[in-house]
């Protein structure tokens, strides 16, 4: 095989492998009835006058399927804390004791496990727009070079075994994200 086809080839594989990587990351942001450290993951600090992720401040468990618990390494940072995830609008109620805040993980509805089915579907449509995207790119890298007709259709071919193998990975991952949100 041609290098330059064999370096589009592998490119576009690596473009894909991204929009995989990105779903994968998008979707551990969508809570699936139990509580994880993910969920927090959007919530910026205020931290002696600049805004830091409060990963950066603070330990984050989970004691149990239902609860957060954020410990923060300055106890002064507690009511930042508290007022961060508030302002972050994701439907916590934090509790300070003065230790540590505590966030109690509300059960799903079955309404808000709809809705969030629904996100999840737009996100997976997002990759696998992306990786239709890596595909067009990679044809049109495929047909500006000086190669056999030959070539060019097995490239081609090549592209779209490439794009149809992650489209199915974004299936997968899209209904394994599903029965974890759906299930009760």
């Amino acid at each position: 095989m041609d290098e330059e086809v064999k370096f589009i080839l592998d490119s576009t594989k690596e473009s894909m492998e991204a929009s995989i990587a990105h779903l994968q990351k998008a979707l551990t942001k969508i809570r699936a009835g139990k509580a994880s450290p993910m969920m927090l993951s959007t919530v910026m600090v205020n931290y002696y006058g600049s805004q830091t992720p409060l990963s950066q401040v603070s330990n984050i468990n989970t004691p149990d399927a239902r609860t957060l618990s954020v410990q923060p390494w300055e106890k002064n940072l507690l009511g930042e804390i508290e007022t961060a995830i508030m302002n972050a609008n994701l439907g916590f109620n934090p509790m300070n004791n003065g230790e540590m805040v505590i966030i109690n993980v509300p059960p799903l509805t079955e309404e808000r496990r709809k809705q969030l089915v629904k996100q999840a579907k737009a996100e997976a449509e997002d990759a696998k727009v992306s990786i239709r995207s890596a595909r067009q790119d990679a044809n049109k890298e495929l047909k500006a070079l000086d190669i056999s007709e030959d070539l060019l259709k097995n490239a081609e071919v090549d592209v779209q075994e490439l794009t149809d193998t992650y489209s199915d990975k974004v299936d997968n991952i899209l209904s394994s994200k599903e029965a974890e949100i759906m299930k009760v």
